[in-house]
């Protein structure tokens, strides 16, 4: 029940996104390929992914590819989705000492340093094409972050003196920004695909959101109503990449995104969105086998007070028959919060002629943090 609770805290969160920092954000995992490997994509993403992941890996393969995709993960920081539910449940009319000391303990546990909800998300059409060496994307997706912490310590009080209903009250702030945008990729490849670069370059309308929900025992906590209308804008952004491949087992990849800094409008001033730079590793030991690593090789602000965001990723595939089935295991880890533990993940893809379907996803047994994408492609 309670992981329901979070995951439904978080669901509706994602589409109620709001920024009120300049600041980057974090580094989405896009698709269900790079979830299910732990969010390791940029130096194994040749499909049409590539456009977001690494535009060089793009002309990494000579393949039409065709696909839509879907994903969200989210992240509840300190068990604050169930003392959210505690709240909700609370009797303020139970006037005893007990219930009191309970008002009290679900103040405490909301209002601890640290307890906040993370969110993010991705969906879009996503196309792929070559010209022998030469190769060219174009999506249309859009990004969300997102998060929740409280603005306003919940209080428990009897403010009509002993004997009277139990006043539990505080307030959540709701931030995040949607990237809604059109890429278009170009990338090359020479010396045998031993080298590949690429470069995206994308119009993004920024839509902004900022509110804020009130917190009172005995009550639903509404999220979806109370942020009015996105302040929305427009900005241009580039994305630079690149891959190596010193021999056909080994592939070095690495990415630089919205190096432009676009900036956007919010209803508290300005959103800059600071570069993203990512490198990447795969191995294939032998034809069916891909291991793959990545790291943020710069730390990324979040939309969240006090959480910044830097991934070290690991992931493993393994293909039968032909292709057919794909097994993915992977693991990623939070380098700027060594509190946490590497998240697990796994993967299942299943491909039929030109057809392919794909489900990824994950989940952090301490933080209570899921995740989950799935894609349909047609690859020619």
């Amino acid at each position: 029940m309670a992981h329901a609770r979070m995951l439904r805290f978080c669901a509706a969160a994602v589409l109620l996104l709001a920024p009120a920092q300049v600041v980057a954000t974090e580094f989405v995992i896009v698709g269900p390929r790079a979830m299910g490997m732990g969010g390791a994509g940029v130096a194994i993403t040749t499909d049409a992914l590539a456009t977001y992941w690494n535009p060089a890996g793009l002309a990494m393969t000579q393949t039409v590819d065709i696909r839509i995709q879907a994903g969200g993960q989210g992240i509840d920081r300190m068990g604050i989705a169930q003392s959210i539910h505690d709240l909700e449940s609370f009797n303020p009319n139970d006037t005893s000492a007990n219930n009191l000391a309970n008002a009290q303990n679900i103040a405490n546990q909301i209002n601890q340093p640290g307890a906040t909800v993370s969110m993010n998300g991705s969906a879009g059409l996503y196309i792929k094409g070559h010209f022998g060496e030469h190769a060219f994307g174009i999506n249309v997706s859009d990004v969300a972050t997102g998060g929740s912490f409280v603005s306003t310590p919940v209080q428990a009080t009897q403010p009509g003196g002993p004997n009277t209903p139990i006043s539990l009250t505080g307030q959540m702030a709701l931030v995040g920004l949607e990237a809604r945008q059109i890429a278009l990729s170009y990338a090359y490849a020479f010396a045998d695909k031993t080298f590949a670069i690429g470069m995206t370059g994308k119009i993004i309308q920024g839509a902004a959101y900022n509110g804020s929900t009130t917190l009172t025992g005995g009550t639903d906590v509404s999220l979806r109503d109370n942020f009015g209308k996105p302040t929305l804008s427009t900005a241009l952004s580039l994305d630079l990449g690149a891959i190596y491949r010193p021999s056909s087992w080994v592939r070095f990849g690495v990415v630089a995104k919205d190096i432009t800094q676009p900036t956007f409008k919010s209803p508290s001033g300005e959103l800059k969105l600071g570069p993203q730079v990512r490198g990447g590793m795969a191995l294939n030991p032998y034809s069916t086998l891909t291991l793959s690593a990545d790291v943020d090789i710069l730390s990324n602000n979040t939309l969240v007070p006090g959480v910044k965001s830097q991934l070290l990723s690991f992931g493993a595939e393994q293909t039968l028959l032909n292709e057919f089935i794909s097994l993915r295991i992977g693991a990623f880890k939070n380098m700027q919060d060594a509190g946490t533990p590497f998240t697990p993940t796994a993967g299942l893809g299943l491909r039929m002629y030109a057809f392919r379907l794909d489900v990824g996803g994950g989940y952090d047994f301490q933080e209570q943090g899921a995740l989950v994408s799935g894609s349909l492609s047609l690859t020619f």
